[in-house]
């Protein structure tokens, strides 16, 4: 199987970067094909065998990691799997992209694999990066329903078949969202503990449009996936719980601006998705409602 990389750089980490292109070449087995996109940013510094394509703008991440995944030829036909990898990670063990031939090989379902993200200094994993509600032990491996944007691999036989990643989100849920439409037409998705992506402990609310990106997105993701009688229901649990969590005033009157901005903004091409799949997510552990 040939095995990509596909790294997005707004050029602020250039030792980090550097870093992590040293370890995916570090992988055993074939040699893996590294493109690095600059996202707004010319890409400089990369060793000379790195594919790189500086974007004139900051797309966001789901379009910088869609031209990286075009730079692999239509839908990544080029590779069989593409790995997506943040720019401040760092891969820890050699063999993770031969553990990644051997899963797709061994399960022609298998359309997508979640990484464990761990801290470089404590080893910790935090309970957000563990792609299901049962998230307490970060060590057992499972069968899931989304994954992780910055480290995880995708058989690249997905993208042709559902599309890459929603470029309108600019930030946040675009990976569920695709998630949602592989899981539609049959692809599985694992979360595997033993792929792991050093990453340093962060905050998501580090961003400053974290809140109103992350309510708008909700909003576009249930409009544009869910059956019609569930989109009140998924939209409604996550305001609840939103209120529940107790933000502050600033972060609940951006998140107010972004949720009335998901109903009022085009949330991009409907395909909801079949009952079937909301009974198969259901029995997965995680009904489409929260």
């Amino acid at each position: 199987m040939k095995v990509g990389a596909v790294i997005i750089t707004m050029g602020t980490r250039p030792d980090d970067l550097n870093a992590l292109i040293d370890s995916v070449r570090k992988q055993e087995g074939a040699p893996v094909d590294i493109v690095v996109v600059g996202n707004g940013a010319p890409v400089t510094g990369v060793p000379a065998d790195v594919r790189t394509v500086d974007l004139p703008e900051n797309l966001g991440i789901p379009g910088g990691r869609n031209v990286g995944i075009e730079a692999f030829g239509p839908a990544g036909s080029d590779v069989d799997v593409l790995l997506f990898l943040d720019d401040d990670g760092l891969l820890p063990r050699t063999d993770t992209a031969e553990l990644c031939r051997q899963a797709f090989e061994a399960d022609p379902e298998l359309g997508i694999i979640s990484f464990r993200i761990a801290d470089p200094d404590t080893g910790a994993t935090q309970r957000r990066h563990v792609p299901r509600l049962r998230a307490s032990d970060p060590m057992r491996s499972s069968r899931v329903t989304t994954f992780l944007g910055g480290a995880n691999a995708a058989r690249t036989k997905v993208f042709a078949e559902v599309g890459g990643l929603p470029d309108e989100f600019f930030y946040a849920h675009e990976e569920t969202d695709l998630a949602w439409r592989a899981l539609d037409a049959g692809w599985l998705i694992d979360y595997r503990a033993d792929m792991v992506l050093n990453h340093p402990t962060t905050s998501p609310a580090r961003h400053a449009t974290y809140h109103r990106m992350v309510a708008r997105n909700r909003v576009w993701l249930a409009r544009r996936n869910l059956p019609a009688p569930l989109v009140p229901v998924y939209v409604g649990v996550w305001l609840l719980l939103t209120l529940l969590r107790r933000p502050s005033g600033a972060a609940l009157k951006a998140w107010f601006g972004g949720f009335k901005e998901g109903w009022t903004t085009p949330a991009g091409p409907r395909r909801p998705m079949k009952w079937r799949t909301v009974w198969r997510l259901t029995r997965l552990g995680r009904p489409p409602v929260i």
